[in-house]
């Protein structure tokens, strides 16, 4: 007979992972009718909880769960250091879930983070529905988002002024003497992506100029494909603001193969300010993110949470700049 897990008594009392953990480690923080549904499915199941992990769970140290899509973006590995230079100030232990897929997040990965017996929990996700965000902002264990949030302020975050970085950038481009100026995007939906276009969309709407949006993103090997398919059949931008750095390049390359000259003949203008925007050649213009600081502040941020002091302010953004250098005139 196969052993009763803890996902064995989730099913049988139609709850969560993390209801579980929190009757087996912090009942009064359970409605007593879901307490007494999950007890009796521990009791008729026969389940007993792992001896170490519950006395892990019983010590006074601090538990941090940090959920991340990938690691292989170079601003989530700068966010992380951030998170972990703070977390060890506080001697906190973190725990790092990577699921290569963002529907995962707050599902399955969200679930196992807290039934693991974090006090806390950091997020990266830029696609939570609605349901899920309700979910997340209405459970006993704080979580804060990094880099992105919940355009209703639900849940708290950490991030920059997306559609006022992008709008910026779009104006310098237009101030620079360009008319016909592409934005380019993922083909998939990004919840950020979509205020960066917004911000884009205001500087054209200002200058009444007609926008260019171009849903060519989508996984590396494809994207490459697709750009270049773009100017094999279609009129080259005189200017274009990318959703990252790492499409920036990719659109710049492309461009460059097809005979286009950078910055004359078209000016591109990327975001974050990873290591790509150093390493390409010429050296890509881009908004500057703040990336290890989001991960600092985020944690600082969750401490207050953790330890239910007063906050004044859930919803943190923190300054852009911008660093111009061979892709813009």
């Amino acid at each position: 007979m196969s052993k009763v897990t803890i996902y064995d008594v989730a099913r049988v009392a139609d709850v969560s992972l993390a209801t579980v953990s929190r009757v087996l480690n912090n009942p009064e923080k359970v409605k007593p009718k879901t307490r007494e549904r999950v007890l009796t499915a521990i009791k008729e199941l026969g389940y007993r909880p792992n001896a170490i992990a519950r006395g892990l769970a019983s010590r006074r140290s601090t538990n941090v769960g940090l959920i991340v899509p990938t690691c292989s973006r170079a601003s989530a590995s700068e966010m992380i250091d951030g998170v972990a230079d703070i977390a060890d100030k506080y001697r906190y232990s973190v725990f790092l879930n990577v699921t290569h897929n963002e529907n995962d997040i707050a599902n399955n990965a969200w679930q196992n983070m807290i039934a693991s017996q974090v006090d806390g929990v950091l997020m990266m996700a830029d696609k939570l529905t609605d349901d899920e965000v309700e979910r997340l902002a209405t459970d006993t264990v704080p979580t804060v988002l990094l880099s992105v949030k919940d355009l209703e302020g639900r849940l708290p975050a950490v991030l920059i002024d997306y559609e006022l970085a992008a709008y910026e950038a779009t104006k310098k481009l237009i101030e620079n003497g360009n008319k016909d100026i592409a934005f380019i995007t993922s083909s998939s939906h990004h919840a950020m992506n979509d205020l960066k276009e917004q911000g884009y969309r205001r500087a054209l709407e200002e200058a009444g100029l007609e926008p260019r949006v171009l849903g060519l993103y989508t996984k590396f090997e494809s994207s490459l494909n697709a750009f270049k398919e773009f100017f094999d059949n279609n009129k080259a931008p005189e200017a274009a603001l990318a959703v990252r750095d790492s499409v920036a390049v990719m659109f710049m390359n492309a461009a460059i193969d097809h005979g286009i000259n950078v910055p004359q003949d078209l000016e591109i203008i990327g975001f974050q300010n990873t290591k790509y925007a150093i390493m390409s050649r010429p050296q890509l213009s881009t908004i500057n993110i703040p990336t290890y600081d989001i991960g600092a502040v985020a944690m600082r941020l969750l401490t207050k949470l953790m330890k239910e002091e007063e906050i004044t302010e859930t919803q943190i953004t923190l300054p852009h700049s911008f660093v111009w250098r061979q892709t813009t005139r």
